[in-house]
């Protein structure tokens, strides 16, 4: 008996089909492409997992990555790697997919909310060349949205929202009740389909499931990372994700190492998070509700790795790996056990990088990433860090003739890393809610700090002032209102996204209406570090700067001209 407060968990009614139950099915999931400037080098493991999960269920699972694909390098100097496939070839590789496995029962879309516009799209295509295999959408954009989704994808039969690994078996056997009825009507009519199926919504029957935490992680299957070993163009796609770094300078992101990397994988170590940083969303990836695989999970996994593609670094791109000291106690003879003797790395908190980082280390750690995001203590407070970052307080430093306070905790953190043999990256935001000229420049003195720190002692123009010079990140994104973040529901917030982008928030939820406002700005989500611009072309400026400063600080940045800033 479910109370409406404690609704049916999914793994309730997984636990009750059999190990074939999806035996005769063809499910196809589909990764959509990120961020174009950036080389591909974090492989799909979401939809990986769930290929997983439905072979053992008796399915045929295969996994399109379009994400993999970067064409034509160095033709547009405006994209130094490449360029994503067009939207014709994309209709080509899914075709010749689809001539080579033949019909699918199941095609699912996997993607952030950044992937609106290519979901949109990829929807027409699969509907012109599989008008009857069932649709769905999953991971963060239908999380996100929900049945809103529909509004926008009306091509879609189903979505998936939070975490899917139970509800893809779910879906796979409705999609199969529906198979072997005389549709979908005749399917619901004979009480053959799920909890999930909602009835008749825009004139299709429509499903929207409702994931959850698995109840142990550690019983979770690992990627089937197989199906990336050759794709319908016979593409390895897999080794192309091996050669590119997960972090450093040769991956573009804002993730810079003291160190190089030749071949290396990911994996997500553990879901959810305790905190609730005002500008974060972590609905996908279970909300605030932590959970983690443990210490010999990840060994075999980490083992495996090593034994099969040779890799020489393992990245874990959670937020949170520190949160339980337990298992970093437990890691270094466990990886010993295993016989591991390969580097890694993963994120944090500043505030957590302290005797645990030893245990860290003797397991192999050489990269912890700290979203630090401002070194304003104003800042901090209103991003909601503030109570954990700021709780040592401030350490006065003089940069360029000029005295900061900048938070304890931060200067804490790098240094027990070092002395831990761990190299401590920081990422940074600007453009937040509430931030001044000074709140930036107080960033960017203590990203000058810690260059300079890491240049102490070095000759320019020699190898090793270059390494320590592109160790320390000098990048920052550019604060972004997601859906369903604290930054979103902000008053300033909602203020800058009406004038802007005309959107209308609901009187009593307080959330976006699902129209066509909203659908242009969710459009624009596609890359976290660029300036939004509005329909006019005026930029989105959420700030407490003046337009002009504010895209005078954005243009120095993106000029690698720090220092700039402190003179403005």
């Amino acid at each position: 008996m479910h109370s409406k407060n404690k609704p049916l968990h999914p793994s309730e009614i997984v636990q009750t089909y059999s190990s074939n139950e999806l035996s005769g099915m063809k499910i196809t999931f589909i990764n959509m492409p990120l961020r174009e400037s950036a080389m591909p080098n974090t492989p799909p493991e979401g939809p990986g997992i769930l290929a997983s999960i439905v072979r053992n269920y008796g399915a045929k699972p295969y996994l399109l990555d379009l994400n993999a694909y970067r064409l034509e390098k160095g033709k547009d100097p405006s994209l130094p790697n490449g360029r994503h496939l067009s939207l014709e070839e994309t209709e080509a590789l899914i075709y010749r997919h689809l001539s080579q496995n033949g019909d699918q029962d199941i095609i699912a879309f996997s993607g952030m909310i950044t992937t609106l516009r290519w979901q949109e799209n990829i929807a027409k295509i699969v509907r012109k060349l599989q008008p009857n295999t069932f649709l769905l959408s999953g991971g963060g954009l239908a999380t996100q949205l929900k049945r809103g989704l529909f509004k926008w994808i009306p091509e879609l039969d189903a979505v998936a929202h939070s975490e899917g690994d139970d509800v893809i078996v779910v879906c796979g056997r409705d999609v199969k009740k529906i198979k072997e009825s005389r549709g979908v009507k005749d399917a619901a009519n004979s009480g053959k389909l799920s909890i999930y199926h909602i009835g008749e919504l825009e004139g299709k029957h429509r499903f929207v499931y409702a994931g959850n935490r698995p109840k142990d992680l550690d019983q979770i299957p690992y990627a089937a990372l197989d199906l990336l070993e050759k794709d319908p163009n016979g593409y390895n796609v897999l080794e192309q994700y091996i050669n590119v770094p997960v972090w450093g300078k040769a991956a573009n992101n804002s993730s810079a190492t003291s160190f190089s990397m030749n071949r290396s994988l990911t994996s997500v170590s553990s879901r959810g998070c305790p905190y609730a940083c005002a500008f974060c969303y972590r609905g996908a990836q279970g909300e605030r509700n932590y959970g983690m695989r443990s210490a010999e999970h990840l060994a075999k996994q980490v083992a495996n790795y090593v034994e099969n593609y040779n890799i020489d670094f393992i990245g874990f791109p959670d937020d949170n790996f520190a949160i339980n000291k337990k298992r970093l106690k437990e890691m270094p003879k466990v990886f010993r056990d295993y016989g591991l003797n390969v580097r890694w790395g993963t994120h944090t908190r500043l505030d957590e990088a302290d005797k645990r980082v030893f245990d860290m280390a003797e397991s192999g750690c050489v990269y912890i990433g700290f979203g630090a995001e401002s070194a304003s203590e104003p800042v901090l407070r209103r991003m909601m860090k503030g109570g954990f970052i700021l709780t040592r307080g401030l350490t006065k430093k003089n940069v360029n003739g000029k005295t900061y306070h900048f938070p304890t905790t931060m200067f804490d953190g790098i240094k027990t890393c070092k002395e831990a043999g761990i190299h401590a990256n920081c990422t940074w935001i600007m453009g937040y809610p509430g931030e001044k000229l000074e709140d930036v420049q107080t960033s960017a003195a203590f990203i000058i700090w810690q260059l300079e720190h890491a240049l102490e002692g070095l000759s320019p123009g020699t190898e090793e002032y270059q390494l320590a010079y592109d160790s320390v990140n000098q990048k920052m994104f550019t604060a972004t209102a997601y859906p369903g973040t604290t930054m979103f529901k902000d008053p300033e917030s909602k203020e800058q996204l009406s004038k802007n982008f005309n959107l209308n928030f609901n009187k009593i939820t307080g959330e976006p209406e699902i129209d066509d406002a909203f659908h242009k700005y969710v459009l624009e989500l596609d890359d976290a570090t660029k300036v939004l611009h509005n329909d006019r072309g005026e930029p989105l400026n959420f700030s407490g700067m003046d337009m002009d400063t504010f895209l005078q600080v954005r243009e120095h940045i993106d000029n690698g001209k720090l220092e700039s800033i402190l003179d403005m």
